[in-house]
């Protein structure tokens, strides 16, 4: 018998986000689905990009903010500046989405799971099987299965 690979009992059926999502039901779909982002599709479900916590905290905070080293001097509250910023939440998905995503297809290994989270700065991945996203694999629940397993040879 082979042993069964850790991803298959980690992976998530989520919802997709659709291009033209606004953010605020995006960030609700996030919420509702327990993810840190989701897939971005296209009117016929291709993968575009995905939409995460961070594509969130760059749509909300002034674009100044990602180009700075360090922001001890700003105010701690940046209440005015996200005031400035609230009309965000109707913008749409496409114009914060992370289109530089890695996928994989429904063969992908452990192994493959883990250089893809070493190597790449994201939270999730999504699994595309005929050009449709068929479900995710977020980098916490991989870690979460990847450490028990090493807790229980050990």
């Amino acid at each position: 018998m082979s042993p069964q690979r850790i991803a298959s009992s980690i992976r998530r059926e989520v919802p997709s986000l659709r291009e033209d999502s606004c953010l605020r039901d995006a960030v609700a779909g996030m919420v509702q689905a327990d993810a840190p982002a989701l897939p971005v599709v296209d009117a016929d479900g291709k993968l575009l990009g995905i939409f995460g916590e961070r594509e969130f905290i760059g749509a909300l905070f002034p674009g100044y903010v990602t180009q700075l080293g360090y922001a001890g001097f700003i105010p701690r509250s940046l209440d005015k500046a996200l005031e400035q910023r609230a009309g965000c939440a109707e913008e749409a998905v496409s114009k914060h989405m992370y289109t530089d995503h890695i996928d994989v297809d429904e063969d992908f290994s452990d192994t493959q799971l883990a250089e893809i989270f070493l190597h790449h700065r994201v939270l999730i991945i999504p699994i595309v099987a005929h050009g449709q996203v068929t479900g995710i694999i977020t980098r916490e629940d991989f870690f979460r299965a990847l450490s028990r397993r090493v807790l229980e040879l050990s």
